[in-house]
């Protein structure tokens, strides 16, 4: 039954994502305002691991409270966001600062100055601003977040004595940075790392954010550093070391649930996706990662496992 759901579902938002920009003020109103069976709601993930095992948990808990539930996934929030403004999925994982970001700009256009921030209820507040016209209830964030961080390696940590960016930037050394070939443009790196921090970045080897050459490339000693995220579990394995954001380039993206207000606004919903997000920290995320990425677990039974060791549900 959930697999039958989950591909009728996807195939309905397929069609929505022909109109990036969604329906009508208008025909969302009358959609959202519709009446619907707010005890089935439908979960989207964004199809990589993290957010997987975030829908894999709001579905559990909202199992747990009640609430018949099934998770599908949508590859990207072109898709997903407007399914979500008209109730064909109900609740997503996401980030503030991104999605603030994105809303923004799908209001304003690409080239829309950014409204987030590294000050989390600065980013909260415009993304609750945004996303209320849209039909949409943002949640309050926990004290997780995922946001884009920078890894050397440990050795060559030890040797020019590194352990924030700003270390980094005073130490004066040539740069090879292994990200992604946006990072060139990008404010929140290349150009944020130079006038933020100072920070030589003589070339961008365009190998990916956080991808295993990435990791390969500094760990040999190819590239001195790579862009990564803050969850990311492999590190040690590839013998790196994150360099502390001292001075906040990177804005507030703390995880938190996005839901459809007229499906799934009310305080059962909230009420039982608060209870994860009063617990769950980055340290959280990046072991569960781990678990999926690394060890080939199953992202619902490690969803589960992660719940019932926080006493969220039931051992039994």
């Amino acid at each position: 039954m959930r697999a039958a759901g989950a591909a009728m579902a996807a195939v309905a938002f397929l069609g929505l994502g022909a109109c990036t920009s969604g329906p009508s003020l208008e025909t969302r109103a009358a959609i959202t305002a519709s009446p619907g069976d707010s005890h089935e709601l439908t979960i989207g993930s964004a199809g990589f691991t993290e957010s997987e095992l975030l829908a894999q948990m709001y579905a559990a808990l909202l199992d747990h409270a009640g609430y018949r539930t099934h998770v599908v996934t949508v590859g990207n929030r072109e898709l997903y966001e407007p399914a979500l403004e008209v109730g064909q999925i109900d609740v997503v994982p996401e980030y503030a600062a991104t999605f603030a970001d994105w809303l923004n700009a799908k209001n304003k256009g690409s080239k829309a100055a950014p409204v987030a921030s590294p000050d989390i209820e600065t980013t909260m507040a415009a993304l609750r601003r945004l996303a209320g016209p849209r039909g949409l209830t943002v949640l309050p964030a926990g004290r997780a977040v995922d946001q884009n961080a920078f890894a050397v390696s440990a050795d060559y940590a030890r040797k020019h004595h590194l352990k924030t960016l700003s270390d980094l930037g005073r130490a004066k050394l040539p740069v090879r940075l292994a990200a992604g070939d946006e990072c060139v443009q990008r404010p929140f790196c290349a150009p944020g790392l130079k006038k933020r921090y100072g920070i030589n970045i003589t070339t961008i080897d365009p190998k990916g954010v956080g991808t295993t050459p990435a990791k390969q490339a500094v760990q040999n000693g190819q590239d001195q550093m790579v862009l990564t995220t803050s969850t990311d579990a492999t590190l040690d394995r590839f013998g790196l070391v994150l360099l502390t954001d001292d001075k906040k380039l990177q804005n507030a993206d703390y995880v938190l649930p996005v839901v459809n207000r007229a499906r799934a606004g009310g305080a059962g919903p909230a009420a039982a996706l608060n209870r994860l997000h009063k617990v769950l920290t980055t340290a959280d995320l990046a072991y569960l990662n781990e678990q999926v990425d690394s060890w080939r677990r199953l992202p619902a039974d490690v969803a589960r496992n992660y719940l019932k060791s926080k006493g969220l549900l039931p051992r039994s």
